[in-house]
């Protein structure tokens, strides 16, 4: 079994739930769970190699805006070095970084999250409108995570306007009813040594729960874990 820490916990979305719902579907693909909120203590797991792969699926970022003054001491973050280090050498151990929905959104005090996922949240310019029916269409039709699934439509949030790194390939987009074009919702790079695999998609247990999205989703942890493409399409 492939070792997965899941990094998780915040505002606005059901995480417990659907981290519970995330490992389930992992672990018939030999992919076994571990679960946390705290993300230091978590972090700190990752010091004897153990983990195969790291998913981060949490809403986890300093809050220090007045607004989220109640929140901030059960859910607040800010990475010291020790934390960052510690995802810096599970990188260049070549080991796999699986990045889900929020992900883009923690971890701000730190840059370098930004180049490791593909993309950050702007405040104030990066968007989704409210939760509700959205298309999801594959744009690359040969690579293992996308290969010969179809398009689909479901309620979930359709980011838009992150601040992606050049050179990001979309292996799929969103769009919702009120935006006037798609967004990247997926893709999948090396990052040194490491494959790291981003899914915008996953708001709830629902969101992992749709059919086509499953397969996305256990094929991005499976790509990012370096099993072979043969593997991935059987999923």
């Amino acid at each position: 079994m492939a070792r997965n820490l899941i990094l998780t916990g915040g505002l606005f979305h059901p995480f417990e739930e659907a981290s519970e719902t995330l490992a389930g579907l992992l672990a018939p693909h030999g992919i076994s769970s571990d679960i946390t909120t705290d993300i230091a203590a978590g972090l700190s797991w990752l010091d004897d190699g153990g983990y195969d792969l790291l998913t981060v699926y949490g809403l986890r970022w300093p809050m220090r805006e007045e607004r989220f003054a109640n929140d901030r001491a059960r859910w607040g973050v800010d990475l010291q070095p020790a934390d960052t280090a510690r995802i810096e050498a599970h990188l260049a151990a070549g080991r796999g970084v699986l990045a889900l929905h929020t992900a883009s959104i923690s971890f701000s005090d730190w840059p370098r999250w930004r180049e490791i996922v593909g993309a950050g949240w702007i405040w104030g310019h990066s968007n989704h409108p409210p939760h509700g029916p959205v298309d999801v269409r594959m744009t690359a039709l040969t690579h293992p995570i996308t290969a010969g699934l179809p398009a689909f439509n479901f309620p979930e949030e359709a980011y838009a306007m992150q601040d992606y790194v050049p050179g990001i390939e979309a292996l799929a987009t969103v769009q919702a009813p009120s935006q006037d074009r798609p967004w990247p919702s997926l893709w999948a790079r090396e990052v040194g040594p490491a494959r790291v695999a981003y899914d915008a998609l996953g708001h709830d247990s629902a969101s992992f729960n749709h059919p086509t999205h499953t397969r996305i989703v256990q094929r991005c942890a499976l790509w990012a874990l370096r099993r072979s493409d043969e593997e991935i399409l059987r999923v």
